[in-house]
Formats: C-alpha cells, structure tokens, sequence
C-alpha cells in the first residue's frame, strides 16, 4: 500500500483526542462569556476544512452563524460582527497572509479569536484569544468536533454530545480501516483518471466543502490536473451540459440532510457518462460509532478516501504533492 501505516494514523489521531478537556474548555469559556454570532473565516483549505462545521451550526440549532473568506473580509467586513462575536480561524503555517491580516482585523475590533494552527508560536496563534496546536495530529477536523459540539451542547442543541465525543475515541481506528478499505477502489481511480484533460467533482452540504477543496488543493494544486467543482444543486444549473460518455464525474456522497441532491445527480450522471465514479461514506464501517452520529462524521470519512487517490496519483505520476510553481513561490 502506498505511503501509508495505520499505527501512525491511530497515533496522530490519538495526539488531538487525548487533549479533549483542554478543548473542551475553550467552548466553555466561550459560552460562560457569552456570543452574538460565530463566524468562521480563514483562506482556502483551511477555510474548507471549517465549513461543514458552519453547516452543522445551522441545520442543527438556532445559533447564529456565518462565514466568509479571509481575503473578501477584508475588502467588504461583515455586518453581523460585533464586539461579542467569536471568530474561527486555522492556518497549517500559522502565517498564511490574508489570514493574518484577516485575524488582526477582527483583533481590533474586539472579535474574540479561536484558531487552530500547525505548527506552534505562530503568527496566528499570537493573535488569538484562544489557540491549539496540532502539530502531527490528524484530522484537524477533530478539534472543532470538540469545540463546536460543546458549544451546541452547552447551548441547548447537542444533548448527545457527552456521548458522541466518546464514541470519537474509536475514530482514529476506524478511519484508518476506511483507509484500507478503500484503497483498491482509489489506486484504479487514480490509474483511470490521472491524466484525464478534464475532470468534473461534485457534492453537497458538508461534502460539498470537500469536494471544492479536494479539487482545487489537491487535484489543481498539488497534481496539476483540470478540475471543475460544483454543488450537487448548482449542478443542474449549468454543468450538466458538459456531461458526454468520455468526461469523467466524480461524485462525493455523505449521510447527512442533503443526501437526496447526491442522489438525484448519480441517477442523472451514471448512464450518461462511463467515466462515473461515486464515493459513498455509507460504504464503509465506522467500529465504534453509532450510526446515529455518522451523518456529522461525512467530511473526516470522505477525507480518508480522498486522501488514497491522492497518494496514488502521485507515485503513478511521479509528481511530488509538494511541488508546486506559484504558491509560495512568487509575488501574487
């Protein structure tokens, strides 16, 4: 299996979950003082990464909740904010530009700051009222399942949550059993698709947010290779045009509310193209987590899979994942 080890999976999992309390104890501080919105904001990935969690704050409670990239906030604000706000950030150099003038905004208008870095004394982290580092551990997704989850319970909306983070103890493992599960699946994937012109993904609700990030961060970014994303609503809106028997579409599906747009798209997709491929969460077991918090868990067992074609892809490409041409690398 390319580039993988489930023991060190099991053990960067286990890096985030063990501080639990310590996380925990921001959401509680937050509460005690008090909130009139939570607003997450940050710059692609990292932005991505956040916003399933949005999407659960308003499905799921009456919290107010918004979010914006760091870069638009920038040039516009955002009218909801006040001085009783709290602002989610994370950066996995802790320096990405317009996160940091993003964060240092927001400072000074007295939004309170929670972020989530990789790497520790931080540009970010300096800025923020409350900070975790993750270093090593693995997902950073974790983190705001303790942090958001506490809020929601404290708040009147996650009665479960006691119950469900304790369920969490046994993701680590079992992400890393969808790993291997999944990974036949992913190799002929990468092997079929690698070096297609033109390739279509799309997903909806919390996946949606993987869809996007996994396309432009990973395929476009990292692989070079040409990559549209879209909602699984806005897909009927325009991109179905470009469906023909050789364009390959990628489809993510989760378990959560918005389901039902997923399937409407694999029912519309599938006899039209050959080049159809759906990713289901409902395909693979979670050991030790009910099923009744597996519609929260899509994005981490999405991740999980994407992360073997990406593997894949680069050891069939010789193409490093840490190559890039601009990024970093020049003025933009």
């Amino acid at each position: 299996m390319v580039t993988f080890n489930e023991q060190t999976i099991i053990k960067n999992y286990a890096f985030i979950y063990e501080q639990r309390e310590t996380i925990e104890a921001i959401a509680d501080d937050i509460c005690r003082n008090g909130f009139d919105l939570l607003f997450f904001t940050s710059s692609g990935g990292s932005m991505a990464m956040m916003q399933p969690f949005e999407h659960y704050v308003n499905v799921y409670s009456k919290i107010p909740v918004d979010s914006m990239v760091s870069a638009d906030f920038l040039l516009t604000g955002c009218n909801r904010l006040t001085d009783k706000s709290v602002a989610f950030m994370t950066s996995k150099s802790g320096d990405t530009k317009e996160t940091i003038a993003c964060a240092e905004k927001l400072k000074s208008m007295g939004v309170r700051i929670v972020s989530v870095c990789g790497v520790e004394n931080s540009k970010l982290a300096a800025l923020s009222d409350y900070s975790f580092t993750y270093l090593d551990g693995r997902p950073q997704e974790l983190v705001f399942y303790f942090i958001i989850g506490k809020i929601l319970h404290n708040c009147g909306y996650f009665e479960q949550y006691p119950d469900f983070a304790d369920n969490l103890k046994c993701l680590g493992e079992a992400l890393a059993k969808v790993r291997i599960a999944c990974d036949d699946k992913c190799l002929k994937y990468a092997q079929d698709y690698c070096r297609e012109p033109y390739n279509i993904w799309i997903g909806s609700g919390d996946l949606w947010p993987n869809a996007y990030s996994y396309s432009m961060c990973v395929l476009e970014e990292s692989l070079w290779i040409r990559t549209k994303s879209v909602t699984s609503a806005d897909f009927f809106h325009g991109t179905l045009e470009l469906v023909e028997k050789d364009v390959p579409v990628t489809l993510v599906m989760g378990e959560g509310v918005t389901r039902s747009q997923d399937e409407r798209v694999k029912n519309f997709v599938e006899n039209l193209t050959d080049k159809f491929t759906c990713f289901d969460t409902k395909d693979y077991e979670l050991p030790g987590i009910k099923d009744e918090y597996r519609k929260y868990l899509s994005p981490v067992v999405m991740a999980a899979i994407l992360q073997r074609i990406g593997k894949n892809m680069e050891v069939i490409t010789n193409h490093s994942l840490e190559i890039r041409r601009y990024y970093r690398k020049s003025e933009y």
